[in-house]
C-alpha cells in the first residue's frame, strides 16, 4: 500500500465556497493500492501548489501525489507550472496518456496541460479539475500506477514483463 496526498487547486474551493468533488473521487478511486495521508485545497497559486507538493513530497514522504484542477488555458491555471518547477524528472507517458484516452471522449481533451513527474521518490500527477475528468483519467492510469511506484521505490525490478490482464 502507498501513501498518497491529493492537492486540490481552487480558488472558490479554497475560501469554502464550492465543495471539492474531485478530491473525493480521487479518494475513493485511489482506495484500493494506497491510504490518504494528506489532502488540501489550495487557491489558483503557483508558490501555494509548489509549495505543497515540495511539503508532501520531502517533509511527508508521500508516494503518490494527485493534483486536481488547474490545467487549463485559464490564466489562473498553475499547476503544470507550479509542478514543473519542483520535479526532478519527466514521466511525459502518463499525460500523454490521459490526453489520448479522453480524445476519445471529447476534442477539448487536447487542451489540457497536465504534467507528471517524479521528485526524489514521490510521483506527482496532474489531474483536471472536474469530476468526471477525473475518473476519465485515473481509469487510464491505475492499470500500470501500482508497478510504477514499485519500481520508482526500488520494490520492484522488471517493467519488460507482460502486462497484468485488465
Amino acid at each position: 500500500m502507498f501513501s498518497i496526498g491529493i492537492i486540490t487547486a481552487s480558488d472558490k474551493g479554497s475560501r469554502g465556497e464550492r465543495e471539492d468533488v474531485s478530491g473525493r473521487t480521487i479518494a475513493t478511486m485511489l482506495a484500493g493500492i494506497g491510504e490518504v495521508k494528506h489532502y488540501v485545497v489550495v487557491p489558483d497559486e503557483r508558490e501555494a501548489l509548489s509549495g505543497e507538493i515540495i511539503n508532501m513530497a520531502d517533509a511527508l514522504a508521500i508516494d503518490l501525489i494527485l493534483t486536481t484542477g488547474g490545467t487549463g488555458l485559464s490564466p489562473r491555471d498553475v499547476t503544470p507550472e507550479a509542478t514543473l518547477a519542483v520535479v526532478d524528472r519527466l514521466v511525459p507517458g502518463i499525460p500523454e496518456a490521459m490526453r489520448a484516452k479522453s480524445l476519445e471522449v471529447t476534442s477539448r481533451a487536447m487542451l489540457s496541460r497536465a504534467v507528471a513527474g517524479i521528485r526524489g521518490r514521490t510521483l506527482i500527477i496532474n489531474l483536471p479539475g472536474s469530476p468526471k475528468g477525473v475518473k476519465e483519467c485515473l481509469e487510464v492510469v491505475l492499470p500500470a500506477l501500482e508497478h510504477g511506484l514499485a519500481i520508482m521505490k526500488g520494490e520492484a525490478g522488471e517493467c519488460g514483463g507482460p502486462a497484468p490482464a485488465k
